[in-house]
């Protein structure tokens, strides 16, 4: 690598070192309140408020039922859950689908004109008369007792949202595996962002917030297909705050395929770079705290960071399988074998590798904490070694697909 590559590589490096060791000393800060909500113990919930859940619809025929289903499995008083069905102009039987629904006293079912999620949950909001708010995906289920471990957070009068943590329903190929992993290192960072006060991002699905929060904020925007960030940036931008209910599991499907994850990962990647931009007066702002000094600057910093090593790591993987080949071509094989007889001298010594040695051995830290955190134990399985192996080959291309939509105004889709 020439020298500026090494400096820029290194700065990248060092960030991501110093990022990764105020996490986990904020992890250990707060063990022992996060033991406190071991996985599986449900919490006594002194008062019950009314939630209405919105469940946006378009063309999810084949997932919507098993969705409302898992709400009306939820432990929570019926009496104060209610279910409203948004059908978007599906074009597919969503709408049919949902009739079965229409006689039960939960929930009730909308049909609107194809506008958009943002939309949807608009008109959703427009019809509400509870206390608290949510979304859950049409293809996206809910654990029995996550509605109790969000609402044991709103004992704080001052928290104003909610979100969840999200798991993927059965991982079984190599490329969802590697997704689960990731899924679960955003447990482990949006928990530690709960106790800096910066969520930045309230997931879509399932994320519960206070009525007052959209009649005084308004209602949900368009925000470059990621409406679940800019509510979350404007709530920060008002002094609103956010918590992180990492026992409250909800379950979506993820993509099977890497042409549809690298679709979702476009918009993901590309709705936080515009939505930045749009809030890019937070960007170490004092008035802001963490979430404006530290959060969004690393997260901005994170996209070009990921672009550059992985992009570097991948030329110098080709660079020596290319010498590698030209040497087969002008000697053959030529292995020699005498035997096992190890000799420090072969080990990489450069301080480069010795920082990103350090870096990925944090990472994988905070991704078991993430697992002891969500499942309440260790589970070290392939999914780990896919998300090693592969997942700095397949992160620059979305987040370079992003970067250059972003550049040159390119509109990104849902589908």
């Amino acid at each position: 690598m020439s020298e500026t590559t090494n400096i820029i590589t290194y700065i990248f490096l060092f960030l991501s070192l110093n990022f990764e060791v105020f996490l986990l000393i904020t992890y250990f800060e707060n063990r022992l309140e996060i033991k406190k909500e071991n996985f599986g113990l449900v919490p006594e919930i002194k008062k019950y408020l009314s939630v209405t859940i919105i469940v946006p619809c378009w063309n999810e025929e084949a997932t919507v039922s098993k969705t409302v289903y898992s709400l009306l499995n939820l432990d929570y008083p019926k009496d104060k859950l209610k279910i409203m069905v948004v059908n978007d102009g599906s074009t597919d039987s969503t709408w049919q689908v949902v009739q079965k629904f229409k006689n039960h006293p939960q929930i009730v079912l909308h049909s609107k004109e194809n506008g958009g999620k943002y939309t949807a949950l608009n008109y959703g909001l427009s019809n509400l008369t509870t206390d608290l708010v949510g979304c859950l995906d049409a293809d996206s289920y809910v654990h029995k007792d996550a509605l109790k471990h969000i609402m044991i957070h709103f004992q704080n009068k001052e928290i104003m949202a909610v979100a969840p943590s999200i798991k993927l329903w059965q991982p079984k190929s190599i490329l969802q595996l590697l997704q689960k992993v990731e899924y679960g290192f955003g447990i482990f960072t949006r928990k530690m962002f709960h106790y800096m006060q910066a969520i930045y991002i309230t997931p879509g699905p399932f994320s519960i917030f206070k009525r007052e929060v959209f009649e005084k904020l308004g209602g949900y925007k368009h925000a470059h297909n990621t409406e679940d960030i800019e509510i979350a940036l404007r709530m920060q931008k008002n002094g609103y705050k956010i918590a992180h209910a990492h026992n409250a599991i909800v379950y979506t499907i993820p993509p099977r395929t890497v042409k549809k994850l690298l679709k979702q990962r476009v918009r993901w990647s590309h709705g936080f770079i515009k939505n930045a931009s749009d809030y890019r007066d937070m960007f170490f702002n004092k008035k802001y705290g963490n979430v404006g000094m530290l959060i969004l600057p690393m997260a901005a910093i994170s996209v070009v960071s990921v672009i550059f090593v992985s992009t570097v790591s991948v030329i110098t993987i080709l660079q020596k399988l290319w010498s590698g080949y030209v040497r087969f071509q002008a000697i053959g094989w030529n292995i020699h074998w005498s035997g096992w007889n190890f000799d420090w001298f072969y080990i990489n010594t450069q301080f480069i590798a010795i920082v990103g040695i350090v870096v990925a051995l944090g990472t994988i830290s905070m991704i078991l904490m993430s697992k002891k955190m969500s499942e309440g134990k260790l589970d070290v399985g392939m999914d780990l070694i896919y998300y090693l192996a592969l997942y700095m080959f397949i992160a620059p291309l979305w987040m370079g697909k992003a970067v250059y939509n972003a550049l040159f105004k390119v509109k990104t889709s849902w589908r």
